[in-house]
């Protein structure tokens, strides 16, 4: 079925939630020591870092087998525009997989792995999910970083996750999502301009159907009305009218959209047989766009995002077909662009319109090929939509925290503001909320690494108590910082000067040595500015 390009040995896996669980990588996404072709052969050189997302999901026990099959450098909804031959869905050998995810698709369809990374832009983690009968989620851009990916149109990329089960998809989902700021288009939870208070499912979220005809192939449009008579299971169904949203779908090939691609992988579109005739066909009119046809594209869509904006007043999430209908390989080869092209009408306008989906598998058309529906929301309501999509797939919905709720966590050693490990913190989206120091009965002692560690005392101590930062941390992100720490630290309480107790760097009382009280410094930069006189 073509979906490997390249293989890797398993690695021991790391402590952690996703400890074991097996994964493929699309090929633009970067994994050290490997080749990212991106579906271009001449693209041979091993990359000498992972991307941001990789490494968390290594951090989190993650094991990678290798790098997949894509219609090449992510243009294609098909899975078929790849010098590595094309995928096929793995229901029908005649029928394409879609793309551009394709490999990812099926290495998660034929259980070669537990879950892969895809990317979507136009709808190419979606897409090959709804054609192999997976799951797959899309996140609102940006709270995936897309550092070590290459880039096939930069300001609406998307890093996605494809799976058996909601529940593996969203286990993934969990660590993938996190703040890079190395990351230019990198948004925290809080920044997304969607946000707003969502109904928890069970509360009866309201569910937007289309109130118009959607000019399906006739099996498909068969599996959307036995999805229409099943939809009041997931809430109230109500019927609105989705025009905008596919009047803005036909702007993401024309306008400013295509100049990005181009400005992104144009140069590498030349004759070569390796690159693949149909994508320099389609890229290649990137090149003679002009700003003012830009400018027009971008005004064009703003118009639609204010015509489709009253939906989300009223809505908890919109139900889609994610296609139209499943081309077979012959009608792509006959006609690669038209074809493709039509896959994509309800799902190109996602990221313009700054969305976040879900997609699932629906009933089954009569002919036993896949029939992919999806859930979308405005950017910030991941959640609210993947639950939905648990409740869809007949599975539990966890307990959750709010992705917005944080915690106060007092460093006192190399997190410190300026210090080397800083960076950590940062990267999770913590902000330096104020600057404390604990209560007094605290003391501060040199452990291995050379690093400090607080120690409260059974008896109250006179003194100032010892210098900490309190930051502001992401709930969310408090579990990935707990992996990076060594004993004898961990985290506990930490009680401030002025009562109040917040989470903090404490040392084991068995690592308290009294030979390496450092207390009277009364803080670690003291202690360094101390120990370099």
């Amino acid at each position: 079925m073509n979906e490997w390009i390249s293989r890797v040995e398993p690695i021991q896996p790391a402590a952690g939630p996703l400890h074991g669980l097996t994964m493929a990588l699309k090929d633009n996404i970067d994994l050290a020591g490997v080749p990212t072709t991106a579906g271009d052969p001449r693209n041979s050189r091993p990359v000498a870092r992972n991307a941001f997302v990789v490494d968390r999901l290594l951090e989190a026990g993650a094991v990678p087998l290798g790098k997949t099959n894509l219609d090449q450098y992510a243009t294609g909804l098909v899975g078929s525009r790849s010098p590595y031959g094309a995928c096929h869905s793995v229901l029908s050998s005649e029928h394409v997989s879609g793309g551009s995810s394709s490999g990812s698709a099926v290495a998660v369809a034929s259980r070669q792995v537990d879950f892969a990374l895809g990317t979507d832009t136009a709808g190419s983690g979606r897409v090959p999910a709804a054609f192999n009968r997976i799951v797959g989620i899309k996140p609102s851009r940006g709270l995936v970083s897309t550092r070590g990916v290459v880039p096939a149109c930069r300001s609406l990329d998307c890093v996605t996750v494809m799976a058996r089960s909601v529940e593996t998809a969203r286990q993934a989902f969990d660590v993938m999502v996190a703040f890079d700021p190395d990351d230019a288009w990198s948004r925290r939870w809080s920044a997304l301009p969607h946000r707003r208070p969502g109904r928890r499912v069970g509360s009866s979220p309201v569910i937007g159907v289309p109130d118009a005809a959607l000019e399906l192939d006739p099996l498909h449009e068969q599996a959307w009305q036995r999805t229409l008579d099943q939809a009041d299971r997931l809430g109230d169904v109500v019927k609105v009218d989705v025009q905008p949203l596919l009047a803005a779908a036909e702007l993401l090939y024309s306008g400013p959209w295509l100049a990005e691609r181009w400005l992104a992988f144009g140069d590498k579109l030349d004759d070569s047989p390796a690159v693949d005739p149909t994508v320099r066909t389609i890229v290649g009119g990137g090149a003679a766009l002009t700003a003012a046809e830009a400018f027009a594209g971008f005004d064009r869509l703003a118009a639609l995002a204010r015509a489709s904006e009253h939906l989300w007043t009223g809505l908890d999430a919109l139900l889609l077909p994610v296609t139209p209908g499943h081309p077979t390989l012959a009608e792509v080869a006959e006609d690669p662009i038209g074809v493709n092209s039509r896959l994509g009408r309800f799902t190109n306008m996602v990221n313009l319109l700054d969305l976040c989906a879900v997609a699932v598998p629906g009933p089954d058309r009569t002919d036993g090929l896949p029939f992919g529906i999806q859930l979308l929301a405005p950017a910030g309501h991941d959640y609210e939509v993947i639950d939905l999509a648990a409740v869809w797939c007949g599975e539990p919905v966890p307990e959750r925290e709010d992705p917005d709720a944080d915690v106060l966590l007092a460093v006192a050693g190399a997190h410190l503001s300026g210090q080397p490990l800083n960076d950590q913190l940062v990267r999770r989206g913590a902000r330096l909320a104020f600057a404390a120091r604990t209560a007094s009965s605290y003391r501060m002692y040199l452990v291995d690494g050379p690093r400090p560690g607080l120690t409260p005392t059974v008896s109250e101590a006179d003194g100032p108590g010892i210098e900490v930062e309190v930051w502001s941390l992401p709930a969310a992100e408090l579990g990935g910082l707990l992996s990076t720490i060594q004993p004898p630290l961990a985290i506990g309480p930490v009680e401030l000067s002025d009562g109040r107790s917040v989470l903090g760097f404490v040392c084991t009382a068995d690592a308290a040595d009294v030979g390496r009280d450092i207390t009277s410094y009364g803080g670690w930069r003291a202690y360094l500015a101390g120990r370099s006189d």
